[in-house]
């Protein structure tokens, strides 16, 4: 087996993203040893008993201590408070992440705390599933799956390179580009569907036409979509919009400019401009299958498979593989 790509890797945060790294930094032999962090003692104790580390950690200080790679997997309302608690114990020469989907406000957040001897690297995996917790993670969330890095202006290239191969150590097919750029382009792709489908269930739950028990009870798959995107962290995604804020209202101003031009042609029965549209949208889904971010297979229900042990889990796909 080659040599690991680091030495001690810390993890601050023990959710989703960071049990699957775990895993995956000790299933690939990316990292000699893993340090896991979290303040709340029982997930602690949880990310223990599934023998996700090496060692386990309620001091975030402690944790960073000696660590080549250190890893913030916490929401991103939380990185500027956990970025200035670990400042003082980061190694000379370490690289510090996260794993957030915004990057603008990370960057602004994080920045200023760190000393000048580490190497800030920004990151953001685009994959997940609804389910969070230390019994979420899987080794396969990574793989063939995009994470971009946001490099901050000045940043040793050897250490962006150096955290390119772990992620693709662990199947990720990995970019770079500035913060601002990502954070404009996660607004369309990932940000506002999720908002639309907060509001299309809380709107359903809300009909006082038809009841809750016929919105479970007659579900169709369009729905039931929606619902598996509306079941994410809470925590996680109010942070998403109350930092992403910018993007996501240019996002979804011109998001309602086009769903009123949807309005006028159903109200004027212009079915020429409806089957055009959808004649696009389905090229799209298209290509996204094209370039293997998703499979044509049918999807009703979700089957199960067992992975030499680990927690079946949804996919980064929303599939349960």
């Amino acid at each position: 087996m080659s040599e690991p790509l680091f030495e001690r890797v810390a993890l601050i945060g023990i959710g989703l993203i960071g049990s699957s790294i775990a895993i995956n930094a000790k299933k690939r032999g990316l990292a000699r040893h893993v340090a896991i962090a979290t303040r709340r003692p029982e997930t602690l104790a949880r990310a223990e008993e599934l023998e996700l580390g090496d060692s386990y950690h309620a001091d975030f200080a402690e944790a960073v201590s000696g660590a080549d790679l250190v890893i913030l997997c916490v929401p991103v309302g939380a990185c500027g408070a956990v970025s200035a608690l670990i400042a003082p114990s980061l190694a000379k020469g370490a690289i510090v992440s996260d794993v957030g989907s915004v990057k603008g406000s990370v960057v602004e957040a994080m920045r200023p705390n760190l000393p000048a001897h580490v190497h800030f690297v920004p990151g953001h995996p685009i994959a997940g599933t609804e389910q969070s917790g230390p019994d979420a993670g899987f080794l396969e969330l990574f793989e063939n799956r995009w994470t971009i890095l946001t490099p901050v202006e000045g940043t040793d290239e050897a250490a962006v390179q150096r955290l390119r191969a772990f992620w693709e150590g662990m199947g990720s097919m990995v970019e770079t580009m500035t913060p601002e750029h990502h954070d404009l382009v996660l607004a369309i792709v990932s940000h506002v569907p999720h908002l639309i489908a907060f509001n299309i269930v809380g709107t359903a739950a809300d009909l006082e036409t038809v009841t809750q028990s016929e919105v479970i009870k007659f579900s169709a798959s369009g729905f039931r979509d929606f619902t598996r995107i509306a079941a994410s962290d809470p925590t996680m995604w109010r942070d998403v919009f109350l930092t992403n804020r910018d993007a996501v209202l240019e996002m979804l101003a011109r998001f309602s400019e086009d769903l009123a031009s949807l309005q006028r042609a159903i109200r004027w029965g212009d079915g020429d401009a409806l089957f055009d549209l959808f004649t696009r949208t389905r090229a799209i889904r298209r290509s996204i299958i094209a370039a293997g971010q998703d499979t044509a297979d049918a999807d009703f229900g979700r089957q199960p498979h067992r992975r030499d042990g680990w927690n079946e889990a949804a996919g980064a796909d929303g599939k349960i593989r």
